[in-house]
């Protein structure tokens, strides 16, 4: 396995609209929006999508969302990514959207069930 390019990842997040970043590159405020970033970015290198594909989905999502009137001050960015993300492997028969919500619901449940400060876990479907 080959170490990244640094010069190639830094000309990838060139291409993203109006992601949150600082000098160091990308900001996070949750610890899902940094998972759903590095989902996207291994995807796109596995070969599932073109970067170029994803950014022009991306894109496209947050002109629609700006078109619905929702803000445009980086506060529902990620939500953006995560319903392109969710957009596109669906499109490209990765999951389905059923799949995804049940998997959401049983999320949701493991954490409305888990007292606070305990790690959430979700338990083995049967």
């Amino acid at each position: 396995m080959t170490a990244p390019d640094p010069k190639i990842d830094a000309e990838r997040l060139a291409t993203l609209p109006r992601i949150p970043r600082d000098e160091g590159g990308p900001v996070f405020a949750e610890p899902w929006q940094a998972q759903a970033f590095a989902l996207a970015v291994k995807l796109s290198e596995a070969g599932y999508f073109t970067w170029k594909e994803w950014t022009s989905a991306l894109a496209h999502d947050l002109k629609a969302a700006a078109d619905r009137g929702e803000p445009d001050d980086g506060s529902r960015y990620y939500d953006r990514w995560l319903a392109t993300l969710e957009r596109l492997v669906a499109a490209k028969g990765l999951t389905d959207p059923a799949a995804m919500l049940e998997r959401k619901e049983a999320w949701a449940d493991a954490y409305r069930h888990t007292p606070h400060g305990t790690p959430v876990e979700l338990r083995p479907r049967e």
